[in-house]
């Protein structure tokens, strides 16, 4: 089957069959997302050692049998930056993927190059240089010209050659469960993203007291039923920092409501009564069934410097095993690892540094230099990892 665009439903079948049969495949889409709620999907690419193809999902109509193997346990799907194929997934099926490899999240495991666009991760494993000139190509509109379809298909069709230097090169580095451990976080990330608790990620929220919570809990799930019953960007229907403020203000009357300058808008007015009831909502919420308030603080003096430090550890490390620091730890991830050994978390989640792979990669050294019992010069300052770890004979009392 030569490069094409499948439009009819039985030859997405056999595309599918044989999919199945390689038990290995690339997959990327195409999508539009500025004007629906979820994004658009307008085209599917696939390739695998002897088929590169992509489908119009506008005429094959029932997808599902590719959905059916993503998830599969058999077959192993190879994405660059997969977060969107993942939510298709999701979404269409109800399921989450099984063996999902991501070349971009693969990269960083083995250098320190993360996140790399599509065409230089290409150049840089593969030594190729592919065409990159339908970037602002609206995929809603038919007929895809001869251009359009080559581009999409350049997506795919070197990416099991990457996955092939890749695989070797994380196996004879020991990182193969590195990688999968990723994956495996990022598929969870996405499949949680539907949660009922995603309101607490909204920005300013930790700004609120109980009862603003309360009612911008009620604002947050008004917006999205109304997003997704009008096909609409959640944003469209009411912007964050809006909800934030309407949350603090209170207003149980539609005057004010709409008496501040960015509220005073059609499409406000018109919704008006029902953002009201749900600011009456939340007022009515009892006090022991208010939401708690994040117990999370801005950083100390203590733990600012510790973070400077660590972080220049972290840095060095990550350049001493060839891996990409942003992918491992952020500055965030890092305080909290500093809050776990000085017994200040609160109770919230454990740094992710103190556990998994990155405990192998830094954790456990970082954690020993928080208490005393590794300390750090400088080796070779011409080398790109001029920092020397040492044992320290008589570590510190955190007590004193």
């Amino acid at each position: 089957m030569p490069d094409q665009l499948i439009e009819s439903q039985l030859e997405f079948n056999e595309v599918c069959d044989r999919i199945r049969a390689s038990g290995i495949v690339a997959f990327d889409t195409e999508f539009v997302s500025e004007d629906t709620y979820r994004p658009e999907l307008c085209l599917l690419q696939f390739a695998t050692s002897d088929l590169c193809v992509a489908v119009d999902p506008y005429r094959v109509e029932d997808l599902s049998a590719w959905w059916q193997i993503m998830t599969d346990e058999q077959t192993t799907v190879i994405v660059h930056a997969g977060r969107e194929e993942v939510r298709f997934c999701v979404h269409r099926c109800g399921d989450r993927p099984r063996r999902l490899f991501d070349i971009q999240i693969a990269e960083g495991l083995r250098s320190r190059s993360y996140p790399l666009a599509y065409d230089n991760l290409i150049r840089r494993v593969l030594n190729k240089k592919i065409h990159n000139k339908e970037t602002r190509t609206d995929w809603r509109r038919r007929p895809l010209n001869r251009k359009q379809i080559d581009y999409a298909l350049d997506d795919v069709r070197f990416v099991i050659d990457v996955w092939q230097t890749q695989s070797r090169s994380l196996e004879s580095k020991n990182r193969t469960h590195w990688a999968e451990a990723e994956f495996e976080r990022m598929i969870q990330e996405v499949a949680g993203e539907r949660s009922g608790e995603n309101w607490r990620r909204l920005s300013g929220i930790h700004k609120l007291k109980p009862r603003d919570l309360a009612v911008a809990r009620e604002l947050y799930r008004w917006r999205d039923k109304q997003a997704e019953e009008r096909n609409q960007p959640i944003r469209r229907v009411l912007r964050d920092d809006l909800l934030i403020d309407v949350s603090r203000r209170h207003p149980i009357t539609e005057q004010d409501l709409l008496a501040t300058r960015d509220m005073n808008r059609s499409n406000f007015r018109r919704s008006a009564s029902q953002l009201v009831e749900c600011v009456k909502a939340g007022m009515a919420v009892a006090e022991s069934d208010l939401p708690k308030v994040s117990q999370a603080k801005s950083a100390n003096s203590e733990e600012h410097v510790l973070g400077k430090l660590l972080g220049i550890a972290l840095a060095n490390r990550c350049a001493e095993l060839d891996v990409s620091t942003s992918l491992v730890g952020t500055t965030n991830d890092l305080r909290m690892l500093i809050r776990e050994h000085l017994g200040d978390n609160n109770d919230q989640e454990p740094s992710r540094l103190g556990s998994g792979w990155r405990a192998e990669v830094c954790g456990d050294l970082l954690g020993r230099m928080i208490d005393g019992k590794i300390s750090l010069r400088v080796g070779d300052a011409r080398s790109s990892h001029p920092l020397v770890f040492e044992e320290v004979d008589e570590p510190r009392d955190l007590e004193q």
